[in-house]
């Protein structure tokens, strides 16, 4: 009788745990999403929210080495909700992604409390490399549309990720950074150097055409000199 009695307890107290951390969840998205109306509406819509308690029983399973398990929930979850969190992932309290179609995580990404990813960012690897190989996301970080934060790096607290960007290396707290590759253009609160609109991102196919332009028109001028030359 004592032993059930703790073991109902137990259970109790991980429920009471497991729907704290649900309501926990919701809240954050009205805290962060003006669109988000009713917690019924949030409770049944949110992909990312969906995304985010699936991971959480599927990382509770590759911790107890259950890893075809653990795999296969994040896989019906990838296809429920077009977010892919790999199980191994490490995530903290009241992450929250928004929209979230096209996100992906990878196996050694560590992510803090209070991150929020929107959609087509990619935290992901740059190679084949062992061991840790994919991005650290302290307290409070905030990446964009589409950015790609590749490798074993970390994005310190309370960092921005600008829409579009490719960030390779660390990036320190309190900072701003955009662009391909990834620069910090503001850092606790003063702008280093110059900051680039999102329309203006670097693009670095435009600028090879641009070279391509030059040089043909340098190749033209010397041949139009070599035929003044011959015709002389």
């Amino acid at each position: 009788m004592v032993f059930t009695a703790k073991v109902s307890n137990l259970y109790a107290r991980r429920l009471r745990s497991m729907f704290s951390a649900m309501k926990e969840d919701i809240r954050v998205v009205f805290e962060k999403d003006p669109a988000a109306r009713s917690s019924f509406e949030v409770f049944l819509t949110y992909s990312g929210l969906h995304a985010v308690w699936a991971h959480r029983l599927a990382h509770k399973l590759f911790k107890r080495n259950w890893l075809f398990l653990a795999r296969l929930i994040s896989q019906i979850s990838r296809f429920f909700t077009g977010i892919e969190i790999h199980p191994g992932a490490q995530i903290g309290r009241r992450f929250f992604i928004d929209h979230g179609m096209g996100v992906v995580i990878g196996e050694t990404c560590i992510i803090g409390n209070d991150v929020t990813l929107y959609q087509g960012v990619t935290l992901g690897g740059t190679g084949k490399e062992k061991g840790k190989r994919h991005p650290t996301l302290e307290d409070h970080v905030l990446v964009a549309t589409g950015a790609k934060v590749l490798g074993n790096i970390t994005i310190g607290k309370n960092s921005k990720v600008g829409a579009g960007s490719v960030v390779l290396q660390n990036v320190p707290p309190d900072a701003t950074v955009v662009g391909i590759p990834g620069r910090v253009v503001i850092k606790d609160g003063i702008k280093v150097g110059c900051e680039l609109d999102h329309r203006d991102l670097p693009d670095p196919v435009a600028d090879k055409f641009r070279e391509l332009q030059l040089e043909m028109k340098k190749l033209c001028e010397e041949l139009e000199r070599m035929k003044r030359g011959s015709d002389s």
